[in-house]
């Protein structure tokens, strides 16, 4: 990423219920649609290019209700004018020939704002309770990747032929194709994953990487693995996207007050159980190195890692940390928040415009190596 192209900022949709932490402090967040039309406006309008749709099919660890992803994306892909939205979806769940229709019928509802994030997914039971079979871990990676390319290859060619382990397409032609535009030609394919067979799967096929949070340390060691991945197999690497929840505040102390209440009121429950659960997924990597491996407790209670980031302190503090991450080579920050409504406008009142501001004195370099402290 070159230093003169800004970093961009995503943020997760709360179209699932108990917010983004799972701790009973008060958060001022609704996943209904009502709230999520106003956010999704709100967040346009502060600088977020980007937003995210999860993807829960039944409750556990404290999401009692959800919205389901791709309906919920269109709704507020029609609610914006600007805004991308990015639908999650399981393989396994989904064929590549029915959402390749779904997301080009949203492409042009949207003017080419639709994109779609392949999870290859940790919570056994919604699979089991589906009545579909649940992969090992390398095996659902596998899956993932013969769904993105069949998918790229749906929206992108004519006559479609394809033999694979999980798919099968038998001169298969989707008219209409999503919008094309130069350096786009089909919607964007995000991808998750932490593992070995993430990382690797991600530099073979996918436009973006979503990582949980990470520290400096961790971000350099990932992004290294999937460019080379990306070299081995000859393509343009990814680009890279990075978890985080954002707590700023007027003084540190209060930023700082705050994660620790998150934590003490944690719903241990609950996040035990989801450790558990995603431990056990990620113990089934052939090198044990799946996520959430090393997360600790207080890492669980924002379920994708986010505190980790560090990005928790005063604008200014917060400022020089994502430039910090930039100067690694991220180039989005996906972003959680305690309190969508007020967390969002204060993001794009008091921290965005130093982000800008600091990037405007970057040298237009590589990546660097990790810092040692921000």
């Amino acid at each position: 990423m070159s230093a003169n192209e800004p970093v961009r900022f995503a943020y997760w949709v709360p179209n699932v219920s108990g917010g983004l932490v799972t701790s009973t402090i008060e958060q001022r967040t609704d996943w209904g649609y009502d709230y999520n039309r106003e956010l999704a406006v709100l967040a346009e309008n502060n600088g977020f290019d980007y937003a995210l749709t999860q993807v829960r099919y039944m409750a556990g660890y404290g999401a009692e209700f959800q919205h389901e992803s791709t309906s919920f994306s269109l709704a507020l892909l029609l609610a914006t004018r600007r805004l991308k939205v990015i639908a999650a979806v399981h393989p396994g769940l989904w064929h590549p020939g029915v959402l390749a229709k779904l997301g080009a019928t949203a492409d042009h509802l949207s003017n080419g704002r639709f994109a779609v994030n392949v999870v290859s997914g940790w919570f056994k039971g919604e699979f089991t309770a589906l009545g579909e079979p649940w992969l090992e871990h390398d095996e659902r990676y596998r899956r993932s990747e013969e769904f993105i390319h069949a998918l790229r290859r749906i929206w992108t060619e004519d006559h479609t032929e394809l033999a694979g382990d999980f798919y099968r397409l038998r001169d298969f032609t989707l008219k209409p194709k999503p919008l094309s535009s130069p350096g786009r030609p089909h919607p964007e394919i995000f991808q998750g994953g932490n593992s070995t067979a993430a990382r690797a799967m991600a530099g073979r096929v996918s436009d973006w990487y979503f990582s949980n949070g990470k520290d400096f340390d961790g971000v350099v060691e990932q992004i290294a693995d999937v460019r080379a991945s990306a070299e081995r197999a000859g393509r343009r690497p990814p680009r890279f996207g990075l978890n985080g929840f954002l707590i700023a505040r007027d003084t540190e102390t209060e930023a700082r007050d705050t994660l620790r209440e998150i934590v003490a009121r944690a719903d241990t429950e609950a996040v035990e159980g989801f450790g558990a659960a995603v431990k056990q997924a990620g113990q089934s990597t052939a090198d044990g190195k799946g996520m959430w491996q090393d997360s600790r407790f207080e890492d669980l209670v924002q379920y994708n890692d986010g505190f980790r980031t560090g990005l928790i302190g005063t604008p200014e503090q917060i400022a020089e940390r994502i430039v910090a991450y930039k100067r690694l080579g991220v180039d989005l920050l996906l972003l959680g928040f305690l309190h969508y409504h007020e967390e969002v406008e204060y993001f794009g009142r008091r921290v965005l415009p130093l982000v800008r501001e600091l990037e405007a004195g970057l040298p237009d370099t590589e990546p660097e190596s990790a810092p040692a402290h921000v």
